[in-house]
């Protein structure tokens, strides 16, 4: 059997980058996938990509940081396959790259938006459907929210603040068959670490290879497949985890990537098609109000 075999997940944040990955994981194990994203997200596109391999899985287009369409996302999953097993907190941005005195304040208010009120929507709306069958969260954390971010501290902050969420969340509904935890990753494959894509520069971009023990980015599917992992029945004794996968840059010291041999910087094939890892909101221009538009 498959090993999300008849589950029902949300996946926000799922057009783009890591959560394209999630969602074909998800879909390829035998769950069926909300793939939630911002209006100018490619989200048709990834289900369209999953049905035709086979796989189960539809669209929910809004800005989830709006209370309304949060809820709406929740009740768009159970009225389309009659419950809910899994949420995959994935949503999350990362616009600008500055040092905390010239940080602008609307990239401030963008960041809590959308990583941190968008984790408070879904979860608190997702909770009573999770009740019922005995389910369980993944959300978004990073390497960034334990050791902080240089240039861009809020959003380290942003990552802590959801480390501690869900552990809260994980103490408080373990009584319910609950259980709640954060994928915590290092630098990325997706537009957010390149500087044609993202706010990083060039420095930026190198200081990541070097501080990562392994010498490499991740990819997204390295990092579904621990989401993978988290959302089944093989972690059912697993909740408040904030589970690293990060090729070690939280245990580096220097440059020490630059010792990696050449066969261990070399990213792996993997399995999964995947076209949308270079989009991804690195600026402030996704997540305008809109309607909710569903199928």
């Amino acid at each position: 059997m498959k090993r999300l075999q008849d589950k029902v997940a949300i996946v926000t944040g799922g057009g783009t980058g890591i959560g394209e990955a999630i969602c074909k994981k998800f879909a390829r194990e035998g769950a069926r996938v909300i793939v939630s994203g911002f209006p100018e997200d490619p989200v048709h596109d990834v289900v369209r990509e999953i049905m035709k391999e086979g796989g189960d899985a539809s669209p929910f287009i809004a800005d989830i940081s709006i209370e309304q369409n949060a809820l709406a996302c929740v009740q768009f999953a159970v009225n389309t396959y009659g419950k809910l097993d899994i949420l995959v907190n994935n949503a999350g941005v990362f616009p600008v790259m500055e040092e905390i005195q010239n940080f602008p304040l609307d990239a401030f208010e963008y960041l809590i938006r959308n990583n941190i009120r968008t984790v408070f929507l879904m979860t608190r709306y997702a909770i009573p459907e999770l009740q019922k069958t005995k389910g369980n969260i993944v959300s978004a954390g990073s390497e960034s929210g334990k050791i902080g971010l240089g240039e861009n501290a809020v959003y380290g902050g942003t990552k802590g603040w959801i480390h501690s969420f869900m552990r809260g969340v994980a103490v408080e509904q373990a009584k319910y068959g609950v259980r709640a935890n954060c994928i915590c990753p290092g630098g990325i494959d997706t537009a957010w670490t390149h500087k044609e894509t993202g706010p990083m520069k060039a420095r930026h971009e190198q200081m990541i290879l070097s501080g990562t023990p392994m010498g490499r980015r991740g990819t997204p599917e390295e990092i579904a497949n621990a989401y993978l992992f988290l959302a089944s029945d093989e972690a059912s004794y697993v909740t408040g985890a904030l589970f690293s996968v990060d090729g070690g840059i939280t245990i580096g010291k220097g440059p020490i990537g630059k010792e990696a041999e050449t066969e261990v910087t070399e990213k792996p094939k993997g399995e999964l098609s995947l076209h949308h890892s270079m989009d991804g909101a690195t600026n402030m221009l996704r997540g305008r109000p809109r309607e909710v538009h569903q199928p």
